[in-house]
């Protein structure tokens, strides 16, 4: 039954042997603490870890939030930039406008003080070279008699047609 020359046999003794000294030292009492503060630490280390995942998921969810703020911020800061600079270009052609038409409206203006002044010069000459042309006709045409009774006939008319 037993074969005490069978390694199977030998080996199946020093199992028993060495549970048996295990037993009786107690060994198996620490082994099994030994076991169960290696799960307790296991344990330890797997909440820590669900902790810090949980940390990590939510510190994602908020940079998530904050980057989707961040772009309607942009993109509201752009939409205002547009409208700013659709305002500022309105304003620019409004102010480009009034200026053509003052500018238009100073040199019609100019044209008209310019019409105006050489209309002016035209008559003076024109008064001018009349007043020359009579001067000569009425040289020729009066003698010194008949102008000596000319001035004083205006001399006489003049406190009449001063009051």
């Amino acid at each position: 039954m037993f074969d005490l020359q069978n390694p199977t046999f030998w080996v199946g003794v020093a199992f028993v042997v060495f549970v048996a000294l295990v037993v009786w030292k107690g060994g198996l009492g620490a082994l099994g603490k030994s076991l169960d503060a290696r799960a307790e630490k296991i344990r330890l280390e797997i909440e820590t870890a669900n902790k810090l995942r949980q940390d990590a998921e939510a510190a994602l969810t908020a940079y998530q939030k904050k980057q989707r703020d961040a772009l309607k911020e942009a993109d509201a800061i752009i939409a205002s930039a547009r409208e700013e600079a659709d305002r500022i270009r309105q304003h620019a052609e409004a102010d480009l406008e009034a200026t053509l038409k003052r500018r238009e409206a100073q040199a019609l203006e100019k044209i008209a003080q310019a019409e105006a002044a050489a209309l002016q010069q035209v008559r003076s000459l024109a008064v001018d070279v009349a007043l020359a042309a009579t001067e000569s006709l009425l040289a020729q045409s009066i003698d010194q008699s008949r102008s000596d009774a000319m001035v004083a006939a205006a001399i006489d008319e003049l406190p009449a047609k001063l009051h």
